[in-house]
């Protein structure tokens, strides 16, 4: 199983792909693969950002300051 990308990890991988699919080098094999892998990584940081924006969301929403509280979706 290939270890899981940091989001940082994640955007250089997707700047890589897509300089390598606007080259249009690659084969047809090799670019849908390609555009297979950017799909996944940008399903990964879209999550990662939807994530982060929810406990942004949380940290400001006390009446009294920003104060911090666990979510549905958090990880341990």
């Amino acid at each position: 199983m290939a270890k899981k990308l940091s989001f940082e990890q994640s955007m250089d991988r997707l700047e890589e792909i897509v300089n390598a699919l606007e080259r249009g080098d690659a084969p047809l094999d090799e670019s849908l693969a390609l555009f297979q892998e950017g799909a996944k990584l940008i399903k990964g940081c879209t999550e990662a950002l939807d994530k982060a924006q929810q406990q942004v969301a949380l940290l400001t929403k006390a009446d009294d300051g920003p104060t911090e509280e666990p979510f549905a979706g958090a990880e341990d």
